[in-house]
């Protein structure tokens, strides 16, 4: 009898009990896209549509037991890293990984929230950047965590190409600098890889305050299309459109009195069953 697996897609990331962002976001995006998701929490952040309200933090003992349940039993074929808000909880993460074959890690550096609640502390930043880059395939800062990581102002595209060349210098593989803050009728988004160049991604900015979880559902769609086997360059393409997709079916719902959450479902897939080998 022919057995299957599905691809698979952990996700490490913080709460969002109002279902935008974080995890809850990550799993709608990876089930949408014919993934199977697990997770492992790193922090409960209280909050909603309008805001962050607090953050309770998971024991760093805990997140690693949670990294290990998962890795001894479902092994994923990439994994996303979101909310990592201490030096204690990074050095856990990247040492509780280190134990493990090596696969596929999409980190978005969330320190900054859609309602521009800041969401790390300062001392983190540089633990960031020494010990979770260097085993990251690919990070996604948006505008306002480049301009942290490059400790620069980063308001326009020019900015962003700066800031870019800068934080590619920091050790990372590939850097999707996310332009969605662009105040232009255009954003455009910059994939810098390992080589000399980047690629620039163009989409219309929609006039909806819908984009809570943005972020977070882009690079679980990237870490999604990676476990689907598509190249990063690929995966990146076709990551923004789903999310580009996703806000512009979800412009016109009212979830919430704040930032509305996108339409991850909006073309469910089903789930994917590859052979195994």
């Amino acid at each position: 009898m022919t057995k299957y697996k599905y691809p698979s897609v952990l996700t490490i990331a913080g709460f969002d009990g109002s279902g935008g962002a974080g995890i809850q976001a990550d799993i709608k995006t990876i089930s949408a896209l014919g993934c199977y998701a697990t997770s492992v929490l790193t922090a409960l952040p209280v909050q909603n549509t309008m805001g962050v309200r607090n953050i309770f933090p998971i024991p760093v003992e805990a997140v690693s037991e949670q990294i290990e349940s998962i890795l001894d039993d479902i092994f994923p074929d990439a994994i996303k890293i979101g909310m990592v808000h201490t030096p204690e909880l990074v050095e856990t993460i990247v040492k509780t990984l280190g134990k493990y074959k090596k696969v596929p890690i999409v980190f978005d550096p969330v320190m900054v929230a859609t309602s521009g609640h800041r969401l790390i502390e300062e001392e983190t930043i540089q633990t960031i950047i020494e010990k979770l880059f260097p085993i990251s395939d690919i990070i996604t800062p948006n505008m306002d965590e480049a301009a942290i990581l490059a400790n620069r102002e980063v308001k326009t595209l020019n900015d962003m190409k700066i800031a870019g060349e800068f934080i590619k210098k920091l050790g990372c593989k590939h850097i999707l600098l996310k332009g969605g803050h662009q105040t232009t009728e255009i954003i455009t988004s910059l994939l810098y890889n390992d080589k000399d160049d980047y690629q620039t991604f163009e989409s219309v900015k929609l006039n909806t305050r819908n984009t809570h979880g943005s972020g977070c559902t882009l690079s679980s769609a990237i870490a999604s299309f990676v476990a689907r086997g598509k190249s990063m360059d690929e995966a990146v393409a076709l990551a923004q459109n789903y999310v580009s997709e996703a806000i512009l079916k979800g412009s016109d719902v009212q979830t919430g009195q704040g930032n509305g959450p996108l339409n991850h479902f909006f073309n469910p897939q089903k789930l994917i069953k590859n052979e195994l080998v």
